[in-house]
């Protein structure tokens, strides 16, 4: 806007200035020339896993985009809402604007504990400027499941002479919460009396159960114990654990257990990675009587064996008997039974639990992976995730996605997730196919890695214009090609594929001559063309696509007609054969008479035209001298004869490969004036014989012109010539003017006779006329 305060006169050094005090004020307009950004690059929200559908949680960290008014922030979106969540926004009084996460499925931690995708916000311009950020949505545990015992129900035989400390069995609870949700203690019930409590000593942490006194074998015969698993906020999970004690009468014979492999809380544990026939442990067998043989055997599945050991009597080894799979079995529960001949049976329980190793890589779903995404699309688009599983455990079990060295730049993999993203937007017409590898590796020691192939296809869009090869296109073409012939070929691309790629030409203008090929886009004339009627022709070609919406381009074809030597000359001067002109006897040699003029619809050398007298009636010959390139007559020798003078002059071109030509008859009548004209009209039309010239025009112009030149350079050749010759010379002359003497009595009769007639009377006129007319043909 401008404000101005009032004009102003002010003195200065004697002089009066007049000035205006103007204030401008400048807005600078506001073009959508920012992204929005979020401000960390991942955002985390934490969602307990029993929170209601429809329930809203805020994402606190929104982008932020500098641009003004429609150019910030308008909207966010989720590249992957699973099928859980769906993305609202909301906007407070200042305007700003916040995304919430909406919870549309029930959670559950236990199935998965969190959803990694990414979070758009896009602005309001044209084409929108996109921003993203890693949206981290964390399940949260709540106390939504209690502890379960893996077995119920279990059954112990307990020997009477069991020593104090024997382990008699091992309960499992287990509970999928997490943390302090997840803690499980072990307690017997209130139904268990008190000195049963103190017999058989309950660990409340690991759930063992040892015996911690001995047996009264003569008052009991089983004992039946009550476990509870006991939760946090839950009722507690209850096992049954029955002991049934035997009774021995005889002393049955005791088994002393030695460890060999690593043992604790009496769990043997051995590494997957253990050879063949590992040893486990030596049993020894005592309390034998000499008439009684002990039979041990092995109870339990797996690849195991219970053998005697050689060195020693009553000894026996635990070994495998292949390698452990941690992948196939965890844990084995092994008894070795001792019975002696009298049917005494002691049993000692052994676990063996094995440990893993990191002996399996990550397994790809598919090794090779097919996605196809279309060109022209937004920064950081959602391409598929990738799938890999190991089955080790613990860290070994963890997969870390990443790309192989063969991928561009453009395309990122979450290493935890394995989403594939590109960053930017991909075009077809400059790469159509991406083909890398990608690599799952785990973090066991060493680390072990698979790899799959990806395989990007970009789709095609029509997003680009049919192009010609050139701006513009000119032809030349002769006059008079033939209909339908080819006058040239226009070619033209589309860098899409498929439809989007098929071309159609189609002539905007003069389709009423012309014709395209549309398969060849070879131009083609309806009928034959004519210069002379119209030497160029502009046509505009519109070139179309198959796509859709469909893309055109335009461009100017120039058809120009070459000249053909299809027209002759055309005289307009004279205007025909029966006109003369008025030449006086008097007229001096070197004068100009007349002229011929004519003219060739052709151009170029098919319209320059020559001249040349190629017939005479009248005078001698040599008389008159027509210039080839104007036309112009001139007379060369004194008319001694009044009379008509008729002479026939060939109008030429210079076409290529025939000349065409035209003639015409140049009329003179000699005399001082025309006294009669229709006896000059009866010479003009009666037929008379003509005398062709003996040299053609430019014979006769090359004998002028050399006169002018030396014939022979060499003057000494010349001087020699001209001396011999001089003497045949003076003898033909001699010859001649004897001969010529004869004539010239007899010629001059003759012209006499020529000359009186015309000073005659009126009535012999006409024979005198006729007469000069037979005269002049000589």
């Amino acid at each position: 806007m401008f404000n101005s305060k009032h004009p102003s006169l002010s003195k200065s050094g004697g002089i009066w200035q007049y000035f205006q005090l103007v204030k401008v004020r400048i807005f600078i307009e506001d073009v959508n020339d920012n992204r929005p950004k979020f401000p960390v690059e991942e955002i985390r929200v934490s969602i307990p896993e029993n929170t209601h559908i429809n329930a809203r949680f805020a994402v606190e960290q929104s982008a932020v985009d500098p641009d003004l008014g429609p150019y910030g922030v308008q909207t966010y979106w989720l590249v992957n809402d699973f099928g859980m969540f769906t993305l609202d926004v909301e906007e407070n009084e200042g305007g700003e604007l916040t995304p919430f996460v909406i919870v549309t499925e029930a959670l559950d931690r236990e199935t998965q504990a969190e959803y990694i995708t990414d979070i758009i916000a896009e602005d309001g311009g044209t084409p929108p400027l996109l921003g993203a950020a890693t949206l981290k949505i964390i399940v949260t545990d709540v106390n939504d499941n209690c502890p379960k015992f893996t077995e119920s129900q279990i059954n112990v035989t307990l020997y009477g002479n069991t020593t104090k400390g024997a382990h008699l069995t091992h309960l499992h609870a287990f509970d999928p919460d997490l943390g302090a949700n997840a803690q499980i203690s072990y307690a017997y019930s209130e139904r268990v009396p008190r000195d049963t409590r103190s017999l058989f000593h309950l660990d409340k942490i690991t759930g063992v159960i040892k015996l911690a006194g001995k047996i009264d074998t003569g008052i009991v015969t089983f004992y039946k114990l009550t476990v509870l698993a006991i939760g946090p906020g839950c009722i507690p999970a209850v096992a049954t654990v029955t002991l049934h004690i035997i009774k021995v009468v005889t002393g049955p014979p005791a088994v002393i257990l030695r460890y060999i492999a690593a043992e604790k809380d009496g769990v043997v544990t051995i590494k997957e990675s253990e050879p063949a026939f590992s040893p486990i442990a030596f049993f020894t067998v005592k309390n034998i009587d000499m008439n009684q043989r002990v039979n041990c055997r092995l109870e339990g599945s797996g690849p195991f064996r219970l053998g005697p050991y050689e060195r020693f009597k009553n000894e026996y080894l635990l070994e495998t008997t292949e390698p452990l799979d941690y992948e196939t079995t965890k844990e084995y529960e092994l008894i070795v039974v001792a019975m002696n001949t009298q049917g005494l049976v002691i049993k000692t329980i052994i676990k063996v639990q094995v440990l893993d190793e990191n002996d399996n890589a990550p397994m790809f779903q598919q090794s090779l992976v097919e996605i196809s995404v279309e060109e022209n699309n937004p920064p950081n688009t959602f391409l598929t995730q990738l799938q890999a599983t190991d089955q080790d455990s613990e860290s070994r079990g963890e997969v870390v996605y990443l790309l192989g060295g063969d991928a561009p730049g453009i395309f990122v993999v979450n290493s935890v997730t394995g989403i594939l993203t590109v960053t930017t937007s991909l075009d077809r017409e400059e790469r159509e196919t991406y083909r890398f590898i990608v690599r799952a590796v785990d973090r066991g020691t060493p680390r072990k890695e698979s790899i799959a192939t990806v395989l990007v296809t970009v789709q095609d869009r029509n997003d680009n214009s049919p192009r010609f090869i050139n701006k513009d296109f000119t032809f030349f073409v002769p006059e008079n090609f033939p209909g339908y012939g080819e006058i040239g070929v226009l070619s033209v691309t589309d860098a899409d594929a498929g439809e989007n790629g098929w071309v159609a030409l189609s002539i905007l203008n003069e389709s009423d001559i012309f014709v395209l090929d549309t398969g060849r886009g070879a131009l083609r004339a309806k009928t034959p063309l004519d210069r002379e009627q119209q030497g160029t022709y502009q046509l505009w070609i519109e070139a179309v696509d198959g796509g859709e919406p469909a893309l055109s381009s335009v461009t100017m074809v120039t058809v120009l007609l070459l000249d053909v030597n299809d027209n002759p000359p055309i005289v307009l001067f004279p205007q025909s054969n029966q006109s003369y002109m008025l030449v006086l006897p008097s007229t001096l040699p070197g004068t100009s008479i007349t002229e011929v003029y004519a003219v060739d619809k052709d151009t170029g050398m098919n319209a320059v035209i020559a001249y040349s007298i190629i017939k005479r009636k009248g005078g001698e010959s040599g008389s008159f001298a027509i210039d080839p390139e104007t036309g112009n007559i001139t007379l060369k020798r004194e008319l001694s004869n009044r009379g008509l003078y008729s002479l026939l002059v060939k109008v030429s071109d210079h076409g290529q490969p025939e000349p065409l030509y035209s003639t015409v008859m140049v009329n003179f009548f000699v005399n001082e004036t025309v006294s009669n004209e229709s006896y000059i009209q009866s010479l003009l039309t009666r037929e008379a014989d003509t005398e062709v010239e003996e040299k053609p025009w430019y014979i006769s112009q090359m004998t002028e012109r050399l006169e002018r030149y030396e014939v022979f350079p060499c003057q000494p050749v010349l001087i020699a010539l001209s001396v011999v010759c001089l003497g045949l010379f003076f003898l033909v002359i001699t010859l001649t003017a004897y001969i010529c003497c004869k004539r010239l009595k007899k010629h001059r009769t003759k012209r006499i006779e020529v000359e009186v007639p015309l000073k005659m009377k009126n009535d012999h006129t006409q024979v005198m006329n006729r007469k000069l007319k037979q005269m002049s043909n000589i």
